[in-house]
């Protein structure tokens, strides 16, 4: 069962979408909490067009010494191009929405209810998937037990022919018996294949739950035997299941998932306050003025109070889900009472089916016996042993297929209360 819940591809899948949603919880409650945010900025800058100005500018006075028969400057004594210019600018600005007219706490409920939705989900996968293996295991156990039987009628209708073959070579027999017996192997021969087939199949099924490689060989280590007793009446196992199951309880929490978006709908259309600060430094490196500060408070009113009607359909939309949800959760409350139902039918019919097939299969031994006794002795026919031989194989088939559909139905009961540490029932009112 660890196995099944380690390798198990839906299972992990679920996991993981839980773990997803529990961060989407996180995100929403960071809303709760303001927004703080900074900006800082050291800048230079040279301006392409002073460096042609001051170019410009040395040009005209050399040309004005030329003219006026002057010397001309030493390149130091003109006048050179503007510095580059530096500053240093910084912000710290501060939000925090202080009215989402119910938006905010709506949404941190939404992803609260979200993360037990999915943790109603991973329990009701962990559940199927231990029906599902128990289930599989059983049908392992059943076509192991089955290959036994038909070899098991092999082997005896095999020991019958070699009788017959003898008695015909003594005189004893006819040719007609050895013949009735070759077909009565062929067929014993053609159920164990079947079986054989039906075994691959059975473990190959398991393995592919397992999440385990082709090349795995499973058997069943297990003995088949009653796999315990179930002790509730059927109105006990209602009650119980009606408490415990993931499923229903699903279905209430996705109520209120609606009921949520409904509020989140209708925020829409609400006045939101949201307050506001901010400090800002500025800091020239070319002057010689220390560094300047300033700030800003504020709130703001943002209202959409019409939106045309789209807030409120979203809002009766949701009215909608809510009331599909209480119908969801009304006929998964019946499915379940007819899985209640119809496996505790089929345990209490199993149980008594084990007596009545236990009893057969002590008898058609007995009489098979005592058909070979009759057939060596001469006073019984070969008709009488293959009838017997027959008949004990159909009863050891039908007590092994009691005792696994009992075993069934009691997996079946056990998930539909869903109350199963290690297997057990627990929690019983």
């Amino acid at each position: 069962m660890e196995l099944a819940k380690r390798n198990n591809q839906d299972l992990q899948r679920a996991q993981l979408d839980l773990e997803r949603d529990q961060l989407d919880l996180q995100e929403a409650l960071a809303a709760w909490y303001p927004n703080l945010t900074t900006t800082a900025q050291i800048q230079y800058a040279q301006s392409a067009q002073q460096q042609i100005n001051g170019q410009a500018n040395r040009d005209d006075i050399r040309e004005q010494r030329e003219a006026n028969g002057l010397e001309p400057l030493p390149p130091e004594l003109l006048p050179g191009n503007p510095g580059a210019s530096g500053s240093f600018t910084a912000d710290l600005t501060l939000n925090y929405n202080l009215y989402t007219g119910g938006q905010r706490p709506a949404q941190v409920r939404l992803a609260e209810e979200q993360v037990k939705l999915q943790q109603l989900q991973v329990e009701t996968i962990s559940e199927q998937t231990r029906l599902q293996v128990t289930l599989l295991y059983y049908n392992l156990q059943q076509a192991d037990a089955l290959v036994e039987i038909s070899q098991a009628a092999v082997t005896e209708s095999a020991q019958i022919l070699r009788d017959t073959e003898l008695l015909e070579q003594a005189g004893l027999g006819t040719r007609f018996e050895v013949l009735q017996q070759q077909v009565e192997l062929a067929n014993d021969s053609q159920q164990l294949t079947e079986a054989l087939s039906n075994q691959r199949i059975a473990r190959r099924r398991l393995a592919d739950l397992l999440n385990l490689s082709q090349s795995a060989e499973i058997t069943a280590a297990d003995p088949i035997e009653i796999a315990g007793t179930w002790d509730l009446s059927l109105e006990q196992s209602l009650i119980l299941s009606y408490k415990n199951r993931a499923e229903l309880e699903q279905q209430l929490v996705q109520r209120k998932i609606d009921k949520e978006q409904r509020t989140i709908a209708l925020a829409a259309v609400r006045p939101q306050v949201s307050v506001f600060g901010q400090i800002n430094l500025l800091d020239n490196f070319n002057d010689t003025v220390t560094m300047g500060d300033g700030y800003s408070v504020g709130a703001q009113l943002q209202w959409n109070f019409f939106d045309g009607g789209a807030a409120m359909a979203r809002a009766r939309q949701e009215d909608i889900d809510v009331a599909l949800a209480e119908s969801r959760f009304a006929d998964q409350r019946d499915q379940i009472r007819l899985e209640i139902e119809e496996a505790y039918s089929e345990l209490n019919s199993n149980e008594e089916s084990i007596e009545t097939a236990s009893f057969a299969l002590e008898v058609a031994e007995e009489s098979l016996r005592l058909a070979r006794l009759r057939f060596q002795a001469g006073v019984g026919t070969q008709t009488d042993v293959i009838n017997q031989q027959t008949a004990l194989t159909r009863a050891r088939i039908n007590q092994l297929n009691a005792i696994l559909d009992y075993n069934r139905a009691l997996a079946n009961l056990q998930r539909g209360v869903s109350n199963l540490p290690d297997s057990k029932i627990s929690d019983i009112p």
